[in-house]
């Protein structure tokens, strides 16, 4: 059987989430569909997977909503098990940015959404020069760590919640030409729509994600794996393996590597790089190098603790 994933978003007005949900869920489960997918009162974000021909059944009942026409659909090859189960949930808002009174409405204020085949010609300019423009990476810091683009601005954001850092890191840019960056555009839509809040003139945001670049240009301008949200955990297109390069670094010693593991600390789960050699080291069982950092705790915790929670 051939699988395929789909990723996908729309904000739009949902006057009765919790009846989207029950649809979802009902359509869902008649296709063998699996994955996550949230549901606001601002729009739709979801993943899933399923046989290539149930997909192509979903998106034509999906589109029975005039509501959800037009969505941008990212889909790629499946493996049968990239969910372990279907998630579908109602919430506040399909990403959280947790920014308190300040609320974006992407549908009322956001970045202009430059199209992968634009990107690659401000990258790759004509010989006679081309213009000035800074990538800023929106993704957390454990997922840009294993891939990004050449040259981008990434930030340590541990959750979309440091979005306000970020803007005090990149001040310096408010008249320059901005783009942001993510995974498949979600996020970037909440993103540079509070750059633009915040006083940046000029701001742009990747159509798509770079799961869109990355299709029509693997091999070129994004380096190492793209990180995602299921089985795979790492993707990336690229016809050549002499020309992938691996930027992502074992957290514990420094050395190459794309190897993502779970913190062994079952009330810390981090998701960090660990190669195969320091996995070996601790019997497949390893800790956050630095220690655990636990909210509820307020303090590091060595991974010798670890072992005894």
């Amino acid at each position: 059987m051939e699988y395929q994933i789909i990723l996908f978003y729309k904000y739009v007005h949902i006057d009765d989430p919790e009846a989207v949900k029950t649809r979802e869920v009902e359509v869902c489960e008649r296709l063998g569909l699996k994955g996550r997918c949230i549901i606001a009162t601002e729009g739709i974000n979801a993943t899933y997977e399923g046989a290539k021909e149930n997909i192509e059944k979903y998106i034509k009942e999906l589109e029975k909503d005039k509501r959800f026409l037009n969505i941008h659909y990212k889909k790629n090859a499946g493996t049968g098990n990239a969910f372990p189960k279907l998630s579908i949930k109602v919430r506040k808002e399909i990403v959280s940015l947790h920014l308190g009174t300040c609320d974006i409405d992407p549908n009322q204020i956001t970045g202009i959404h430059l199209k992968p085949e634009e990107l690659h010609g401000w990258i790759n300019p004509p010989a006679d020069g081309g213009r000035e423009f800074y990538i800023v990476d929106m993704r957390n810091a454990y997922e840009h760590k294993v891939g990004y683009f050449k040259d981008s601005i990434l930030p340590p954001m541990e959750n979309f919640r440091d979005l306000p850092k970020v803007v005090e890191q990149i001040a310096h840019l408010k008249n320059k030409t901005v783009l942001t960056v993510c995974t498949g555009g979600v996020r970037c839509e909440k993103a540079s729509g509070f750059l633009i809040t915040q006083g940046f003139t000029d701001v742009y945001q990747l159509d798509g994600g770079i799961v869109s670049y990355i299709e029509k240009y693997p091999n070129e301008d994004f380096q190492g794996k793209l990180y995602v949200f299921d089985g795979r955990v790492t993707m990336a297109f690229y016809t050549d393996d002499e020309k992938h390069q691996i930027v992502g670094k074992c957290d514990a010693c420094g050395e190459q590597s794309e190897n993502y593991v779970n913190c062994a600390n079952p009330v810390c789960h981090r998701h960090f790089i660990n190669c195969v050699n320091c996995l070996d080291k601790t019997n497949g069982r390893a800790f956050c190098p630095g220690g655990c950092v636990l909210s509820r705790h307020g303090r590091k915790i060595s991974p010798v603790e670890a072992n005894l929670v």
